[in-house]
């Protein structure tokens, strides 16, 4: 059996593995996939991605399987029950994020018609493929992440800074970073 070249940071890790070659990098246009990696994404700010990988299957339990629509609703009390909820990461300041990231994003939806259109307007509506050929040369953000993490925040979203949003545009495939000599590499498929 010939074993297959993947990026370095994917470790031997079934969930990693399984994440790395089905998720990460593949274009997301759907608007609820999309606010569930928001969420994911600024729930990791602080630890590491295989914590929340981890935990995924208790946030969209928790989150009412990423509903904006419900989760911009949340109140006090749905605060206070998922500091109790063992099964995420229990950070008062990322559940009250999360809640009116909510808002923000349907804000955004009624202005751009869907966010997957103004999320994808920082790219061109087109996936950035990069050719690094080592994890070193992955910069943790970029030009693009900064203006997508300001016009994010313009639009009164919170724990989205740039290097949040970069790790959320590789997850939804806006950029391509799997290293050149990855299978996933677009050059390699």
């Amino acid at each position: 059996m010939m074993l297959k070249n993947r990026c370095g940071w994917c470790t031997s890790d079934p969930v990693y593995i399984t994440y790395h070659d089905s998720e990460w990098g593949v274009p997301v246009k759907d608007d609820k996939l999309l606010f569930e990696m928001l969420v994911l994404e600024s729930f990791q700010a602080g630890l590491s991605w295989i914590t929340i990988l981890n935990k995924r299957d208790n946030f969209r339990k928790a989150f009412d399987s990423f509903d904006y629509k419900k989760i911009a609703k949340y109140d006090k009390s749905k605060v206070e029950s998922l500091m109790q909820d063992k099964g995420i990461v229990r950070n008062r300041k990322k559940i009250e994020a999360t809640i009116n990231n909510a808002k923000a994003f349907l804000k955004i939806q009624k202005s751009h018609g869907c966010f997957s259109h103004f999320i994808w307007s920082f790219v061109n509506h087109e996936p950035i493929v990069n050719r690094y050929t080592t994890l070193e040369e992955v910069p943790a953000q970029t030009d693009i992440s900064k203006a997508m993490a300001m016009s994010l925040k313009d639009n009164g979203f919170s724990f989205m800074g740039p290097i949040t949003c970069y790790a959320f545009m590789q997850a939804t495939g806006l950029v391509n970073d799997h290293i050149t000599d990855c299978f996933k590499h677009p050059d390699n498929l």
